[in-house]
């Protein structure tokens, strides 16, 4: 895992689109995440991607959680365990930046995300609206890191 550059701007713009292409008919729209400015988010920092750019992940700091934004794997590579591993990143990336749960939102038409999440300790804690849409909120509250071996 590594942060994006400015030179990897096309393959995550090309990975955000492939990856959600698929759930325009399903939401009844573009998800949000195709729409995102991915110039600025890259420059700031916020994306992450693996080193091959077959995953990224989106994350903002806020007061209290790190908010996973986004977080994408090509279509092709599903079931891999690729979506597992950059959810795993954004919880050591919490922890590494002292906060004490990460959250993320999506879209209600979105179940296999959904239970994805459940099954990794999300928990649903309200809903949203958003451009006419309604969005899961969900939030998963992490254990402090384990003290080193010994320590």
């Amino acid at each position: 895992m590594r942060q994006a550059l400015a030179a990897d701007l096309a393959a995550v713009e090309k990975l955000v689109r492939e990856a959600y292409e698929p759930w325009v008919e399903i939401v009844g729209g573009r998800p949000l995440p195709m729409d995102a400015d991915y110039p600025a988010l890259v420059e700031a920092g916020h994306v992450h991607v693996t080193d091959a750019v077959e995953g990224l992940i989106v994350l903002l700091p806020e007061d209290g959680a790190l908010l996973i934004e986004n977080v994408a794997v090509r279509p092709e590579l599903h079931g891999r365990g690729i979506g597992r591993g950059l959810l795993a990143f954004a919880e050591d990336e919490a922890r590494r930046l002292g906060l004490p749960a990460v959250r993320l939102y999506t879209n209600i038409r979105m179940t296999s995300n959904i239970a994805l999440y459940t099954s990794l300790g999300y928990v649903e804690t309200g809903r949203m609206s958003i451009e006419d849409r309604t969005a899961v909120v969900m939030r998963k509250e992490l254990s402090p890191p384990a003290p080193p071996a010994g320590g």
